[in-house]
């Protein structure tokens, strides 16, 4: 185990758990060195199903450099409909070629437009929108270009082949194989989930969980950061600066916002209409963005505090792979995709004194894993030193369950997520690829952060 790059540590990734040097190199240096694919679990309709029940139109669309929420705006823009009408199951990264499904409510197929670098194909018709929960996970293939120590690939997979403690001796289905081994790291939420740049997504969240409203508009519209451009910088600068005075311009303020930051122009927009006088205010201007991105701020502060409790798991050397007395399991989804490791979060169990072994089979076989909280109002808390860890995390950030009672796309009831994350690594070494697939709401980075150790900005 070795500390990670210190941008990982500000979002509670503090370690990486192989000790071998990374291979270095590059990723992304063109969208198709980067193809995520998803493994799909929403059944549609033929596309000449009856409207009146089947209201969504089902397309799915291989993108080339475009972040998901940019389409969808885009999509809605050309439809003429409003962005809330389209829905996706899982929001892919603008820097790669994606494959994805989304529905459009009330969408017609004659009226779907022709999109730059997109490829949109009529899958039939649904009955609801599509959700996160319709989606199974994601097939990934990563290009590594200029790697300075790729000899140490097969160092690292067996490291995390150990780390993941899979069987290999054919007691299960998804043990190793003579083709690829099964690896495993800690299921860390990746750092695009807080921001590459300028990770403050949770920040603004845990400002919101705690009722700070107006700490939570100012530290996403103002707060600079000095891997954002120079006049993203100024803006946030004189957002920082108009907010200490006794009479703030916020006008000013949005005029020197550049264009392409439209969710900090809304709430600027909002603050320089509606006056920022009360807390109510401040919530309001919040409440500008989308509201995937409102839930997005509580999410990314669950996803640090989830963060911080593996890290601190691993710097007291308990194991990911088994539980421990005062854990809580989960077992594995009886429907998931062949080699897809997925956990069904639905189905826990306290780990007992007298269920450690038991538990730990199951885990070892792949037909269980360990799980930490994603907090909120309703989240089973651990017990021993499992529940020890959760707590002190909480307590440090000045935090309780019942914070996360909140207006609105605010609130979260919470749940418990997988530790552990473990996948199939299929490696070709010239020119060096990676292909592997992943359950829904794991991240590609939290495996390649692994072999390449060079900072979450080359991911």
């Amino acid at each position: 185990m070795r500390e990670a790059h210190p941008i990982e540590r500000e979002v509670g990734m503090e370690y990486y758990v192989s000790d071998a040097d990374g291979i270095g190199g590059e990723l992304r240096v063109e969208p198709e060195d980067f193809r995520v694919r998803e493994l799909e679990a929403f059944d549609a309709a033929p596309v000449d199903a009856d409207p009146g029940a089947y209201a969504n139109l089902v397309v799915r669309a291989t993108l080339r450099g475009w972040d998901t929420n940019d389409f969808a705006a885009r999509l809605s823009d050309a439809l003429g409909v409003s962005r809330e009408r389209i829905s996706w199951a899982g929001t892919k990264d603008k820097h790669a070629v994606t494959t994805q499904l989304f529905t459009v409510r009330g969408g017609d197929p004659d009226d779907l437009p022709d999109v730059r670098d997109a490829d949109v194909e009529v899958v039939g018709r649904a009955g609801r929108d599509i959700s996160f929960g319709d989606l199974a996970g994601n097939a990934f293939g990563i290009r590594v270009r200029n790697a300075q120590n790729a000899e140490n690939v097969d160092e690292i997979t067996e490291q995390l082949r150990a780390f993941g403690g899979v069987e290999s001796n054919g007691n299960d289905e998804k043990g190793d194989s003579d083709d690829a081994p099964v690896v495993g790291v800690p299921n860390y939420f990746g750092q695009q989930r807080f921001g590459s740049r300028r990770p403050v997504t949770h920040v603004v969240g845990l400002h919101v969980v705690r009722g700070e409203w107006r700490e939570a508009v100012l530290s996403y519209v103002g707060n600079p950061h000095e891997n954002e451009p120079e006049e993203t910088q100024e803006a946030r600068t004189l957002v920082d600066k108009e907010a200490k005075s006794a009479d703030p311009d916020w006008h000013r303020a949005l005029d020197r916002m550049p264009g392409y930051l439209r969710y900090e122009r809304s709430m600027l927009h909002g603050l320089d209409e509606d006056g920022a006088e009360t807390a109510d205010d401040w919530r309001h201007a919040l409440e500008a963005v989308p509201s995937n991105l409102q839930r997005l701020f509580v999410n990314a502060a669950q996803s640090y505090v989830f963060n911080r409790i593996l890290s601190e798991r691993l710097r007291r050397g308990l194991p990911f792979h088994k539980p421990v007395e005062g854990d809580v399991a989960c077992f594995a989804d009886r429907d998931a995709p062949e080699d897809l490791f997925r956990p069904d979060t639905d189905r826990l169990q306290e780990v007992t004194d007298r269920r450690v072994d038991i538990v730990g089979k199951h885990c070892e076989r792949g037909r269980a894993f360990v799980t930490a909280p994603l907090v909120g109002t309703e989240t089973e808390l651990g017990e021993g030193e499992p529940g020890e860890i959760e707590r002190e995390i909480l307590s440090e950030l000045d935090l309780e369950q019942r914070d996360f009672d909140l207006p609105g796309n605010f609130e979260s009831t919470g749940t418990r997520r997988a530790i552990l994350v473990r996948t199939r690594m299929d490696v070709e070494k010239n020119p060096l690829n990676f292909e592997f697939s992943l359950p829904s709401g794991s991240y590609a980075t939290a495996v390649m952060r692994e072999y390449t150790k060079s900072g979450p900005l080359d991911l």
